[in-house]
């Protein structure tokens, strides 16, 4: 278990699909995509390589019935995701000084003296590390959770134990 440093807040219902307002719009999109786009693609392919014959040894046929398995547990998956959703705050918590989902903070890795980084900790469903969103799952979103400007937090990664020095919290 990674050691962090940190509040999580109140964050703990493993149900809750923790969103901001447009990762939730987001989600919606790709779930109307799949019910009515996708779903008639597929099912026009079925049909397709049924006319083909044979389907013990359809290849086609099997393709499509497994993408089709496929995109209806999508399906599943987004429709409990938006059940469960609870919109983050874009808004600032604490007057804007302590971390917390939604926010935006810069570090500088005082471990390794890189330049300073700005993260945006996000619920796990939008996380994009290679686009600065850290989920607040993730060993350092989990330990920047609660931490103020000035603030020193320590993370247990796979690379070692790194230190970061909070330079803003937004």
């Amino acid at each position: 278990m990674p050691t962090t440093t940190g509040a999580a807040g109140d964050f703990d219902d493993q149900d809750q699909t923790l969103v901001t307002k447009g990762g939730l719009k987001k989600l919606k999109e790709e779930l109307d995509f799949l019910k009515k786009t996708r779903r008639q693609e597929l099912a026009a392919r079925l049909k397709e390589a049924i006319s083909y014959g044979d389907l013990s040894e359809n290849s086609e046929y099997e393709e499509a019935k497994n993408e089709q398995a496929f995109v209806e547990g999508r399906i599943i998956e987004l429709e409990s995701k938006i059940k469960n959703a609870k919109i983050i705050s874009d808004k600032k918590t604490s007057g804007g000084k302590e971390a917390n989902i939604g926010s935006t903070v810069t570090v500088r890795n005082k471990t390794d003296n890189e330049d300073p980084q700005e993260f945006t900790i996000v619920g796990t469903t939008e996380a994009d590390p290679m686009n600065a969103k850290l989920s607040n799952e993730s060993p350092v979103g989990r330990a920047l959770l609660g931490s103020k400007k000035g603030d020193l937090v320590q993370v247990d990664t796979p690379s070692g134990v790194q230190k970061y020095e909070v330079v803003k919290v937004a």
